[in-house]
């Protein structure tokens, strides 16, 4: 919305010997879509103007029509003529986003990197620091109300405590934004709404390697493991989360004409020897080591797929992505993800904490000692 104003295509229009502000022409809109590559077509762009057209962010000037057409029609934002509806959740959401850009864009901010139990986190804060920052910003009036803003922005996800054991507290408890809101999101994400619940369903992760055939229905999954078959595998792209809702085309228009050996099905067969439990790999004296990865994602992903839970162990790495770049290998065992402790999750909230995340992953991961 804020591109399209300072690109002058939301602006007063004329129409019939009347002035409608603050609008756009459908069809101007799908050119600009495509030709700043929001959509890949004009058809995807209409796709996704319907979408905002069913969640009540854009409307008709005069509700004729209830869906999008790629004319010489006149759209408006609902938040440029005030028919947005501000229900309770987008008060919070909103009101947690103002709060974050707020405190990230002063000198001295009360989000820094702290520990618990051993483990950095980045970009936390005391609850009772919180509130006083809350009272002294004129944000709310009273130490209750502070308290009230907090929960309501953890019960909304926004923030959490950073091992998720306590509810907001006025006390020294360790807190952190559990939204990156400066994540740049795309429009194409819109298309798949149902993604959050499709990661936790899903068998294989979102960052994993790239399924050798588009075809629906056609789960074939190469899984790379610690043998020759490594080589051959550097030829096929990592995956985005656009590639497991099925809308790889964009980005893979032909199987590859290589020939590979044999694929594995999804879930494949562990590559750890033998079960290992938290206890095991944190007992005083254990034979693993902690090693810290910093993997900066390409335009598909980060190149490894992580399985198991509690703990979750790196399952497959593409030796040609960024994560075998930052080190990392299969049969480690993740201990922390962009500073939030891991080892008691399973490997559906990690793959979820790491798609939510900035580009840039920090990794903790335990590894055998030889």
């Amino acid at each position: 919305r804020l591109r399209l104003h300072d690109g002058k295509l939301v602006k007063d229009r004329r129409f019939h010997l009347r002035t409608y502000p603050n609008c756009f022409v459908a069809k101007e809109l799908t050119d600009w879509l495509v030709e700043h590559k929001e959509a890949p077509d004009r058809e995807t762009g209409i796709r996704l103007m319907q979408k905002l057209m069913d969640h009540y962010i854009i409307h008709h000037v005069c509700d004729e029509h209830s869906d999008y057409k790629d004319a010489k029609l006149l759209y408006r934002f609902r938040k440029d003529d005030g028919t947005f509806p501000l229900s309770k959740d987008v008060k919070v959401f909103l009101r947690g986003q103002s709060l974050y850009e707020k405190l990230v864009s002063v000198e001295e901010s009360i989000l820094k990197v702290r520990e618990e139990n051993s483990v950095k986190y980045q970009r936390t804060f005391l609850g009772s620091e919180m509130i006083d920052w809350l009272i002294q910003e004129g944000e709310v009036e009273n130490r209750q109300e502070a308290v009230e803003l907090g929960r309501a922005l953890l019960e909304h996800g926004i923030i959490q405590h950073v091992s998720n054991r306590h509810h907001f507290f006025d006390s020294d408890i360790l807190y952190h934004f559990w939204i990156n809101f400066r994540r740049r999101r795309r429009l194409t994400e819109l298309l798949n709404e149902n993604s959050s619940r499709a990661l936790s369903e899903s068998p294989d992760s979102p960052f994993c390697l790239r399924k050798l055939n588009p075809d629906p229905g056609n789960t074939s999954f190469l899984s790379v493991q610690t043998n020759k078959e490594i080589k051959v595998v550097s030829a096929v792209r990592r995956s985005s989360i656009t590639s497991l809702s099925g809308n790889s085309n964009a980005y893979f228009s032909a199987p590859p004409t290589l020939v590979f050996p044999p694929v594995a099905e999804c879930n494949p067969k562990s590559v750890l020897k033998r079960p290992v439990t938290n206890e095991e790999l944190l007992s005083p004296g254990a034979p693993y080591v902690k090693k810290t990865l910093t993997i900066v994602g390409d335009a598909v992903g980060w190149g490894f797929v992580v399985r198991g839970g509690r703990p979750c162990h790196i399952q497959a790495v593409d030796p040609g992505g960024p994560a075998a770049a930052a080190g990392m290998k299969v049969c480690q065992f993740v201990f922390s993800v962009n500073g939030v402790y891991v080892l008691h999750l399973d490997y559906q909230t990690i793959s979820s904490l790491i798609m939510t995340g900035p580009r840039t992953l920090v990794m903790e991961v335990m590894e055998a000692i030889e």
